[in-house]
């Protein structure tokens, strides 16, 4: 921030910018004296934050004005929060107390701006930090964010409207921070956003990413579609035309948007699918919502059916690509029926059917989702959201949870799907997507977990290990003299499953961590290192723990394995011997290793996590590890020279076409005396007149690899030519 006189080009831009609030904010104030307090706030904060100036030059109070916008508008929310986003920022940044704007402005407000300046405090401080004190104040910091579900979800809500419009306005960030903070954004605010419901703040903050972690991706994605619209968009509306025409026949009021993946979507499915962007058959999407007849939701979910199977009878339907989220919503709240048609033109489009209530909460999530509950209107699928939050509580509040654990257990529950399986009897249970039998078993009551001895799966005997998958009808057997097994903690799945595990073992902890302790001097061994009191205390750092004791327990129940051993040794940089390979000497100073993760090469957009001993681990932008590791450790992220290091990098190119005689002395030919490149290896499979397989070889950088996948597209029989991961 700096500090300079407004102009009156300022203070137009931010009368502008308040006048565009209150004309959204009015329709959100229940009566004048809501009004007039937004107008107090707008005012307070706008006095408070006179001459003072953003990165980018213009006046801060634009910050908290749009902040504001965006819960009104993105979020859905009332009065206390608009004034709180308006003020969120005045007790960090100026003079003013949390008991200032309690006198004010009462204490709910000041309760939502003091938790708002909680997590802004601790932001502040953890770039101030040195290395040393980091490693768990940015773990720390998301614990604090977390907490405010259980408080007052408001406050989230308005922080996440905070992340979004620091987004928008990343370009002024110096690179290293900008990176830090979109890798925070990735991997705890996106997925935050997608749990709430906040689709439309999660698909921005989304493409934002994308356009810095991939800006060539992007850019390329976003003239691929913007091509594709101009030429498909008559096609699009010759689609919808009898659809429109069957439903006002049939005396449905609706309406009708059309609208196109989003960047991210797009290279998302093209990342993990290995598919070119002409293989994005779902491009195309078409809302369908309606208005029910009357607020019961027999009537609402009845004539989105009927919906269904009018335009199911107009065009031809892709089974496999059905959904339906009506009679079992996502634990998000989000409900529709999705299917996938075939249209006259030759392409398919996704159409979606919601009511107006459904739609309001796939857009707005948890704030729509409270306000209908609040009307009355309410599904037995309703307490989907707070079983959640009150799952979340439970691991908040749990005192055996390190905050970097906690950090790892939030991501992973945040982007874990639920599967539907069915007990004996036929009554459903939701359960996480990968969860196993024994998983169930707890979940069904912790006796039967204790006791459990096996599984049927679908009438079929199973180990308690076998994953569910969804629609299984699962029955647990169990034994009156059966107990827990301290394998067990190696394949659970769900926390609570885990936790009744530990509880049952406790009595036992003296002799499970003599044993830890014994397992902790042997892998340390292993992997070329000595125990020492350093060593331990980093162990002891990384768990957030203080009693070595419970460290050894840990690592004698199974819950600190060989993977969790060599994440913090290689995370520490304690390693030697062998695992110091692929080191880059960029200069006498300071070394770059490739992290064995991602491959990086040069001309990637990459980021460094600086270690001990003036090494710098380099990652890919995009990088899944990279993502996790700087929302842990953002204070040591920089941004590395090492382009210029002439060395051949290993990549990965997958392939697909139709098979022929030749193929592949032709595909080899030109990868070895066309471009004069090495292979490492030359992997294809046929099936039929098909093949597909991979090629294993060194590039000397990005160019290079794109002039080989150019090249390989135009050979004969080859359709799919993408770079994947080794």
């Amino acid at each position: 921030m700096s500090f300079s006189q407004f102009t009156p080009d300022d203070y137009r831009l931010i009368d502008e910018s308040y006048r565009a609030l209150m004309e959204v904010a009015a329709t959100r104030c229940k009566d004048e004296t809501e009004v007039e307090t937004v107008r107090k706030a707008f005012e307070f904060a706008n006095q408070a934050h006179k001459n003072v100036r953003r990165r980018s030059g213009e006046p801060y109070m634009l910050h908290p004005l749009a902040v504001a916008h965006i819960v009104v508008t993105e979020i859905g929310l009332g009065c206390k929060s608009i004034c709180a986003a308006l003020l969120h920022d005045v007790v960090e940044d100026t003079n003013y107390s949390v008991e200032d704007i309690r006198n004010l402005f009462g204490d709910k407000i000041a309760s939502l701006v003091d938790g708002l300046t909680k997590i802004k405090t601790v932001l502040d401080n953890e770039d101030r930090k040195g290395a040393a004190s980091t490693e768990s104040l940015q773990a720390e910091n998301f614990k604090r964010i977390l907490l405010t579900l259980n408080d007052d979800v408001r406050v989230v809500l308005i922080k996440l409207a905070d992340r979004l419009h620091n987004c928008r306005t990343i370009e002024f960030m110096p690179e290293h921070k900008r990176d830090k903070i979109l890798s925070e954004t990735m991997f705890i605010f996106i997925p935050l956003a997608h749990r709430l419901g906040l689709y439309s703040v999660k698909s921005e903050m989304e493409n934002i990413w994308l356009r810095y972690k991939e800006p060539e991706e992007y850019q390329r994605i976003t003239e691929r579609i913007k091509g594709n619209v101009a030429n498909r968009d008559k096609d699009i509306d010759s689609f919808i035309a009898p659809i429109e025409n069957a439903l006002q026949a049939a005396g449905y009021r609706f309406t009708i948007k059309k609208r196109i993946k989003t960047p991210y979507s797009i290279w998302y499915k093209m990342r993990t699918k290995h598919v070119p962007f002409e293989q994005i058959y779902d491009l195309y999407a078409v809302r369908i919502i309606f208005e029910p007849s009357d607020n019961s939701i027999q009537t609402e979910r009845g004539q989105a059916y009927l919906i269904f199977s009018t335009i199911t009878h107009l065009y031809r339907e892709n089974l496999t690509r059905r959904r339906d989220w009506i009679s079992q919503p996502k634990s998000n709240g989000y409900e529709a029926l999705h299917c996938t048609l075939m249209s006259h033109a030759g392409f398919w489009v996704e159409v979606q059917i919601r009511s107006k209530r459904m739609d309001d909460i796939a857009e707005k999530g948890i704030a729509a989702h409270w306000a209908y509950k609040n009307d009355g209107y309410i599904s037995e699928n309703d307490s989907e959201m707070d079983k959640w939050l009150a799952e979340v509580q439970e691991i908040l509040l749990s005192n055996d949870v390190s905050a970097l654990e906690l950090l790892d257990i939030i991501h992973k529950d945040l982007v874990s799907s639920e599967i539907v399986v069915f007990t004996p009897k036929g009554e459903q249970r939701a359960i996480r997507n990968g969860a196993t039998a024994l998983d169930f078993a707890y979940l069904i009551h912790t006796e039967i977990g204790n006791r459990a001895i096996a599984a049927k799966v679908n009438m079929r005997l199973v180990p308690l290990s076998h994953a569910l998958k969804a629609g299984d009808q699962v029955e647990i057997i169990t034994a009156e003299n059966a107990h827990p097994k301290m394998e067990w903690v190696s394949f659970l799945q769900t926390r609570y499953a885990r936790n009744r595990v530990i509880e049952y073992f406790r009595k036992d902890f003296d002799a499970i961590a003599a044993d830890g302790e014994r397992i902790f001097g042997e892998r340390i061994r292993l992997m070329g290192l000595k125990s020492s009191r350093e060593l331990i205390r980093k162990f002891l750092d990384y768990s957030q723990l203080h009693d070595p004791e419970e460290l050894w327990f840990r690592i004698g129940l199974g819950l600190l394995g060989p993977e969790e051993f060599k994440a913090i040794i290689d995370e520490k940089d304690l390693s030697t011997g062998e695992r110091r390979k692929n080191i880059l000497r960029a200069d006498s100073a300071v070394q770059y290793k490739i992290a064995e993760c991602c491959h990086p090469i040069p001309g990637d957009p990459v980021i460094g996590f600086s270690t001990a001993e003036n090494l710098v681990i380099v990652h890919k932008k995009s990088c899944p590890i990279a993502e996790s590791l700087a929302s842990k450790y953002g204070n040591r992220m920089v941004v590395p020279q090492w382009v210029a290091v002439q060395k051949e990098y290993p990549i990965r190119i997958s392939l697909k076409g139709i098979d022929r005689v030749g193929l592949l002395s032709d595909i080899s030919s030109f990868i070895s005396q066309t471009l004069g490149i090495n292979m490492r290896k030359l992997q294809l499979s046929t099936d039929g007149e098909l093949f597909e397989g991979f090629i294993e070889l060194l590039v000397r950088d990005k160019k290079n690899l794109e002039r080989m996948v150019e090249g390989l597209s135009k050979i004969d029989g080859v359709s799919d030519v993408v770079r994947t991961d080794i």
